[in-house]
C-alpha cells in the first residue's frame, strides 16, 4: 500500500481523469496524504494549453521530483510532449492516465478495503471473490495487510454475482489479490468452476477476470482456457503478471513461478483461443537485476507480445525484505524503464493497428471525454466511440462497431 499525492492542472476533463485515478488507487488500498513530502509517490496530471503552461509543468515536475521518492507524470502534456519530460533531468515515469494506478502498485497485489462485498459502479459490478493470497513476494507489503487466502464458497460468490447482474451490472469484474488461487484455502482449485457458474446466470453481460499470478494459474491453465473458450460472456483476457524474464530475479522476488511456467500458460491460451489479450506486469530495476537480467525481460516481452502491460520501476516498501537490499541507481532504473516503455508502445500499437478495418461487437462500459463512450471488445480491448449521443449509445449498450483508427493504447470505432 502506498501513500500518494496528486496534483491536477487544466480542464474539467483532466479533473475527471484524476478522479478516476484516485478511485482506482483507493480501491487498491492506497491512500492520499497532504503534500508530496509525506508521499511515497507523487502524481502530476499535466496541462499543455500554452507555452507558459508547459514551462510551469516542467518546473513543478522538477519540484515534485525533489520532494518525493517516486514521480509519475500524466495528462495532456505527458501524452503530447512526453519528450519534454524525458529530456529533462527528472527521475519520473511518463504514463497514460489509464496506466497510473497499476504503476503505483509497485508490482504488489491489489488491496481492496475492509470486507469482500460487491460494489455496483454504473454498469460495472465489482465482485471480490476472496481476500488474501498464497504468495510471499519479497517486495510486497500487501500480504501484511491481507494475510493468506480466505475464499467464500462458490455458491456464495455466484449469488453475489447474480445480485449485481439483477441490479444492472453489464460488466462483472471478478477481483481479488490473486484470483488464480481461489479455493486453495480448502485444498481446491475452484476458479474455473466459479467462472463457469457465473457465466450460466441469465442475462446479457460480460465477465472480466482480475489479476491471477502465474504460480496459481499454471496448474489450472488447461481447464481455465477451456472455460474461456466455452463461454462468450467471458472476456478473452488474462492478467498474469510475470514481473521479470529472469529466473534468478524471480527467485530473489520469491515469486511462485519461473519463466517456463509463464510460457506454458501463454502457449495453452494460444492453442485454445483464436483471439485473446495477454496482460502482464514487469518490475524493472529490482535490486538484484543485472543488465543481462533486464535483457532477458526484454526478450520475453518480445516473445509473448502482451497487448496490455504495466511497467513499474522498483521502489522500496517499508517492512519488506526487498527494502533491505542495496538498490540500483535511479538513472539505471530510469533507462531500463524507458527502454521497456518504448517497446511496450511499439507492441501495443501494432496490436491495435491490426484491429483497424475490422468489425467488433462491443459493450459500452462508461462515458468518456466529451460526447464519447469507452467500450470493450470480446478480448477486452478498449474502443472509443465519439459523438455517442448521435448514435444513441450509453453505458450498458451492446453494439457493432468498425474500428477506424487507434491511439496506441486504445482504438476508435464507428457504429455499423
Amino acid at each position: 500500500m502506498a501513500r500518494y499525492h496528486i496534483e491536477t492542472y487544466g480542464c474539467t476533463s483532466n479533473r475527471g481523469e484524476s478522479r478516476s485515478i484516485e478511485s482506482a488507487l483507493r480501491d487498491a488500498g492506497h491512500y492520499r496524504v497532504d503534500g508530496p513530502k509525506k508521499a511515497d509517490v507523487s502524481i502530476l496530471n499535466s496541462c499543455t494549453v500554452v507555452e507558459k503552461t508547459e514551462r510551469n509543468m516542467l518546473r513543478r515536475a522538477e519540484e515534485l521530483d525533489e520532494q518525493t521518492a517516486d514521480l509519475i507524470v500524466t495528462g495532456c502534456m505527458a501524452l503530447a510532449q512526453s519528450e519534454e519530460f524525458e529530456n529533462a533531468d527528472l527521475d519520473a515515469q511518463v504514463l497514460h492516465w489509464d496506466d497510473v494506478p497499476s504503476a503505483v502498485t509497485n508490482g504488489e497485489c491489489p488491496t481492496p478495503g475492509p470486507g469482500v462485498e460487491p460494489v455496483l459502479d454504473g454498469v460495472v459490478g465489482i465482485l471480490p471473490i476472496a481476500r488474501g493470497c498464497m504468495s510471499n513476494c519479497s517486495y510486497c507489503i500487501t500480504k501484511q495487510a491481507t494475510g493468506r487466502i480466505d475464499s467464500p464458497s462458490i455458491e456464495e460468490n455466484v449469488e453475489k454475482a447474480r445480485a449485481l447482474i439483477h441490479a444492472g451490472a453489464k460488466e462483472l469484474r471478478v477481483t481479488g489479490q490473486d484470483t488464480g488461487v481461489y479455493g486453495w484455502d480448502d485444498g481446491e482449485r475452484d476458479l474455473p468452476e466459479l467462472l463457469d457458474r457465473i457465466c450460466g446466470i441469465d442475462g446479457e453481460f460480460r465477465v472480466r477476470v482480475g489479476m491471477a499470478n502465474p504460480g496459481g494459474v499454471h496448474g489450472i491453465r488447461e481447464e481455465l482456457a477451456d472455460v474461456f473458450a466455452e463461454n462468450e460472456k467471458l472476456y478473452a483476457f488474462l492478467h498474469a503478471p510475470v514481473q521479470s524474464g529472469s529466473d534468478t530475479v524471480l527467485e530473489d522476488m520469491r515469486r511462485q513461478h519461473r519463466v517456463d511456467k509463464f510460457l506454458d500458460i501463454v502457449e495453452t491460451f494460444d492453442d485454445t483461443l483464436d483471439h485473446w489479450t495477454l496482460s502482464t506486469d514487469f518490475i524493472v530495476g529490482f535490486p538484484t537485476e543485472t543488465e543481462a537480467d533486464h535483457e532477458q525481460s526484454m526478450a520475453l516481452f518480445r516473445e509473448v507480445r502482451p497487448e496490455k502491460v504495466n511497467v513499474t520501476r522498483f521502489s522500496k516498501r517499508p517492512g519488506t525484505d526487498a527494502a533491505e537490499m542495496k538498490g540500483l541507481g535511479g538513472q539505471t532504473k530510469k533507462d531500463r524503464s524507458k527502454a521497456m516503455s518504448e517497446l511496450k508502445r511499439e507492441v501495443v500499437a501494432e496490436a491495435y493497428e491490426e484491429l483497424v478495418g475490422t468489425t467488433r461487437e462491443v459493450l459500452v462500459v462508461e462515458e468518456g471525454t466529451g460526447d464519447s463512450v469507452k467500450c470493450r471488445d470480446p478480448a477486452y480491448r478498449q474502443i472509443v466511440v465519439q459523438n455517442a449521443s448521435e448514435h444513441g449509445l450509453e453505458p450498458g449498450d451492446f453494439a457493432e462497431v468498425e474500428v477506424t483508427s487507434h491511439q496506441t493504447v486504445y482504438a476508435f470505432g464507428t457504429p455499423v
